[in-house]
Order: C-alpha cells, then structure tokens, then sequence
C-alpha cells in the first residue's frame, strides 16, 4: 500500500500503525519530530526527550493495544509522541496552552494516558500495583513501565525492581538509556543475544534444561547453582545486566532504540512471557534536531524558540533564579564553605553558573531529592554551608529528610526552593504550592520570602550569617528592582511597609506576588480609595505581637500570597487576628489541583493579579456586601 502525501494526520488511533508498511516508519517518525518541533518552538516544553522517544513509541503503540495494554511513562515529559499517535494530533497546536493540552499524561484527557505523572522514579511502583490489581481481578493485558536511566537512579525506583523481582509478576519495564553510547561489538552481540532470549522457543528450552538439571540425583540443586552463577558471569560480561539479574528480571538488551523494526520483533518475542522483564534500549536525546542534539540539557524544558537557530527567547529582566544563581556565586567567592547540590536540575536552578565557577563545590546528585537533603545534612555537619536548591515542587519528595535531618539537628542549610507560586504551564504536578502548608509548622526553620531582586540578594546574606536552617521560596517569575522601604535590614519576623499613607485598608502581601498587590494599590487609588501596603518578609518567624500592634488601627485587612490557601501564612494570621474588630480576607490558591496555564493567567483566574486583588477589596466596599454597613466609612473616609 502506498502512501503519498503526510502520514500522520491520518494516524487517529494507535490500532492505524498496525496497517502500516514498515517501510513508511521511518517517514512516520520524521513527521512526528516535525510536528514537535513546530509546536514547542512556539509553545515551549519539553523536547529533546520527546524527540529521543519516538521510533520507542511507534514500536510500543504497532506492537501492543492500548489502552487494554497499559503504557506508564515515568515523568511523562516524554509523552508528546504518544499524544500524536492516540488522537490528538488535531489538537496537538494547543500544548501547554490554558484549556489545551497537558504536557503531561492525563487520564481525563485520554483513555491512553493511564496515570498522570509529572515526577520522576514512580512508574514502576504503579505499574507493579496495577498488574497485580489486574491479576487478582482476572484482567488481561499487558502492563509496561517505560522508565528512563536518569529516573532509574530514584530510590522508589530501585524499591520496586525489588519488589517487583520478588513477586515474580508479569511485568514489562522499558529502561530508557539517553546517557550512554553502544560499542558497536558489543552492542551488536548484545542484540543478537537478547533477540534470541526474548523468544519463547528460548524460554521454554531453557526452562526444560533447567529441570532436567535440578532433577538430576544428589547433586542437581548443587550443579543448577553452579550453572547459574555461570550464566549470570558471562551475562553480566556481555548483556551488562547484573544489577537486573539478580532482582529477578528477564533482561534484554541493549537495543538500538531507534530501530523500529528489531524493537517490534523484541516486543512481538516477548508478549508471549509471564515474568518480570526489563528491556534496555539506547536513544539519542534530541535526535533530528541538531541543536537540541549538540545540547540536550539547554533543550530539555524550553521556552519558545527560533527552529532555524535554536535561539530561545529570552527576556532582558532578570529572573529570581538568575538573581539566586548570581547571589550565590558571588557569596562562594567569599566563602570557601559553601558548597551547591541540586538534583538533575543544573540549569534549571540556575546553578550551572557556580558549576562553572566552582566544579569541585558543585554537586548534582541526579533525580535523588531525598539523598540531595541528607547529603547536605553531611556536608553541614562536616563545617561546609551547602545550598541545596530544588524546585519547590519536588521538594516534597524530601519533607521527611528536610524534618529529620536538617531541622531536627538544626542544621545550617540554605534550601532554595525555585518555581514556588503557580509554575503555569506544566500543570497540576508542577505547581508549587504546598510548600508553605508543608514545611512552616517544622521547629528551627526559618522561611523568607523574596519580593525583588535586591531582597534576595538581603535574604541570601542573611541566610548565611545564620547558624540554623533558612527556606527562601521564589516564584518562576521576572524579579523587578527595589520597591520603596524594601532596602531596610531584614529584622527577624517582620515586615516593611512599602505604601503607607493612614489608610484604614491594609493590604499584606507576600513574596513576589508584591508586584500585583501594587498594581492592585493602584487600580484602587483610581476609584478614590487609598491602601496601605505592606510585605511579609518572613513566613517563620513570625513577630506576632509586633504584626497585632501593626494591624490594629485598620479596618480591614486583605493577606495575598501564592501558595494554597489551606495551610497557608494567611491562615495563621487570621488566628491571630481573631479578637480584632475588623475585616480578615485571605487570598491565594484554592484547595484544587491547578491545572496548566501561564502564571500571569493563573494569577488572574483565581484573583491574584493586580485586578483580581482591587475587586475583592471593592467586593467589600461595595453597598450591598454582607460588610457594607462597617465598610462604607472606610470608603468615604478614604474619598478625597
């Protein structure tokens, strides 16, 4: 059958690859890079691991029936090919857009996209769950954990190969390996080798020897031990797979994970096996596109770009990261104890700048939150001064190790807590708003929050003159230069006010979301009403006498942060507010997943942009309000 003209448009349904030439593959995958690199150069995402993945895709999807054949995609940031070939390419334009497509697996988007992941290291652990839910249930169908080697080094990972081994179960895990080169004689061996141990001939064979031997009198347990050992040395010496081996899996590989052909004849093999198997394939991260291929890393998370040059756009504005990045840097020139951990998130935090300035003090332990605190915990311990800067939203992978380890002994660790506010556009798994709820009622931690970018550089100085733990959060945002009474000295638990004229309306803002309080100060200057400002400093401490005197004269009060409402700062302000006569109002995220959109249209449609806060306070002010008898004095006090 011949085919002229594009071929993915025609692809509505994973079952449309099955009719499909092998021959047209090759073409296929072309069109799919095309297509996702169109897009993300104008949407932004995640490309180079989509670009790495796609013959591994294509090979999964003509092979297997999804969804009666469950496919986990560890982090999912590698899910756009998937998305191309399950009925979306239709609408594939609107990635990551507000109303569109997630960047990430989604159940209600999708009957393909069996979990919605967007951290790394869990797919093997739900993959064991639903196979063994399945069997106990009757139901058919393979399931199959596609996991790259980067993920692979999570504790939760190595936890489920080894439960996953001991059940013994019927499970698939395609280990995605981007990292490595194949040597060409022992690649091609390996493959050789693993095609032919993937076969249920091979199996059966194998399994037949295996009782024959146990069976022979006296010494057959003995000589099946010593015929394992055997096997497991040459394997280990040629198909590398010790580690895999022995936690009870059937391992095969490595493959070249961009041969569509040998990659359907392993998978076509193995379907007719009922045990654990791990599938080691190798792929280009970034493959078809060069720019992407000479720098993986610059194109792993991107924002949008020229395809021609790989230019990424870029604003002439610092961003809080790079204000962080440079602040520790110049702090490290001072300071020979200092010391940075990240984890598999260099650039994305900024530190790749101490990693050039400083390589022996930079540590990026990989996808290994938990180790990245316990192991700064050590180096604290040692007389060093890690920083140890994590995206706020995996940082809770690590609440326990930031508790145990680091609070508890009370540790002098700097935790950078990058994208913590609304992320936007990578989604519900992203959003960084539970760390405050999260990490505020632990002892001995301090928690800052910056509201420019030189009270970061105060805030980074003063973490380091502390011989105790600091938290600085910060949002995935532009830092704007100093706002008036913002370059006092910080004072432990306080504030400053940044608008101050006697109004009895008090605005009390927090962090980065200052900017939008401010315009929101403005908008009601514009309708005659004059608002008092100030910024929250420091969520913990918090000098809660001196913020009670504070608050007293005013008539109502409007807290505005960017974390979930519940468990919030706000909250405990409000506690503390509750003998005062006035009006409390708390705003920030609601007790919902946010689902994907830009911050600034995040902020907006839940009320935190600079018109959503002045509309709540004019809610208030407004005649008809259940307030208007107590807030109408406000008003006209307040009209000039």
């Amino acid at each position: 059958m011949a085919h002229q003209g594009s071929i993915l448009p025609s692809i509505r349904d994973p079952k449309d690859l099955k009719s499909l030439p092998v021959e047209v593959f090759p073409r296929l995958a072309n069109e799919i890079r095309s297509e996702i690199i169109r897009v993300v150069s104008k949407n932004g995402g995640h490309l180079a691991s989509n670009l790495g993945i796609v013959e591994l895709t294509l090979a999964l999807h003509a092979e297997f029936e999804s969804p009666k054949d469950v496919i986990i995609w560890d982090v999912g940031h590698q899910c756009y090919p998937h998305k191309l070939l399950t009925g979306r390419y239709a609408t594939f334009e609107t990635l990551r857009k507000k109303g569109g497509l997630s960047g990430f697996p989604k159940p209600s988007e999708s009957p393909h996209d069996a979990v919605e992941t967007g951290h790394a290291s869990t797919s093997i652990s739900e993959a064991l769950g639903i196979r063994v839910g399945r069997d106990l249930q009757k139901v058919q169908g393979k399931v199959i954990a596609v996991i790259g080697d980067g993920a692979l080094g999570g504790g939760i990972a190595l936890e489920a190969l080894n439960h996953a081994g001991h059940l013994g179960k019927d499970l698939i895990v395609i280990l995605n390996d981007n990292k490595m080169s194949i040597s060409e004689n022992v690649g091609a061996l390996s493959s050789y080798l693993s095609r032919i141990s993937g076969t249920k001939l091979y199996q059966d064979i194998r399994d037949r020897i295996d009782q024959t031997v146990k069976q022979v009198p006296k010494v057959g347990s003995r000589l099946m031990d010593l015929i394992e050992r055997a096997k497991k040395s040459v394997k280990a010496a040629v198909l590398q797979e010790n580690l895999f081996s022995d936690l009870g899996f059937e391992y095969i590989g490595p493959l070249d994970g961009h041969n569509v052909a040998l990659l359907r004849e392993v998978f076509r093999n193995i379907k007719t096996l009922s045990k654990p198997i791990v599938i080691h394939v190798f792929t280009q991260k970034g493959k078809g596109y060069v720019h992407a291929e000479n720098n993986p890393s610059k194109f792993h998370g991107v924002s949008p770009f020229s395809i021609e040059d790989g230019v990424v756009e870029k604003s002439s504005v610092l961003s809080y990261t790079e204000r962080f990045a440079q602040n520790i840097v110049r702090m490290a020139e001072q300071d020979k104890r200092i010391v940075a951990i990240t984890a598999a998130m260099a650039k994305g935090t900024g530190l790749s700048l101490f990693q050039e300035r400083f390589p022996d003090r930079f540590f990026d332990v990989g996808i290994t939150e938990q180790h990245a605190v316990t192991f700064a915990a050590g180096l604290a311990r040692s007389g060093m001064r890690p920083v140890v800067a994590i995206y706020a939203t995996f940082m809770q992978r690590a609440v326990d190790q930031v508790i145990h380890d680091i609070a508890l002994p009370n540790l002098p660790v700097l935790l950078a807590l990058d994208r913590a506010g609304f992320v936007g556009e990578d989604g519900e798994t992203h959003q960084g708003l539970y760390d405050v709820a999260l990490f505020r009622s632990v002892p001995n931690l301090t928690i800052l929050s910056p509201a420019s970018g030189p009270e970061m550089d105060r805030m980074i100085e003063y973490a380091f003159r502390q011989d105790r733990p600091v938290m600085i959060r910060y949002p995935k945002a532009e830092c704007r230069q100093d706002y008036p009474g913002l370059e006092t000295p910080l004072v432990p638990g306080r504030g400053v006010f940044v608008h101050q004229q006697g109004s009895p309306i008090l605005i009390l803002s927090v962090g980065g979301i200052l900017q939008q309080a401010e315009e929101a100060l403005h908008i009601l200057s514009l309708q005659g009403i004059d608002t008092d400002l100030y910024n929250l400093r420091f969520l913990k401490p918090l000098d809660e006498d001196y913020l009670r005197d504070l608050v007293t004269s005013y008539k109502a009060i409007f807290l505005v942060e960017e974390a979930a409402l519940q468990g919030g700062i706000g909250e405990r302000i409000g506690s503390l507010l509750h003998e005062w006569q006035g009006i409390y109002k708390h705003l920030g995220a609601p007790d919902s997943f946010i689902p994907h959109a830009s911050r600034e249209e995040l902020l907006q449609a839940y009320g935190l942009d600079g018109k959503g806060i002045a509309s709540a306070i004019l809610h208030l002010v407004e005649e008809g309000n259940v307030f208007h008898r107590r807030i109408l004095s406000i008003r006209k006090s307040s009209v000039r």
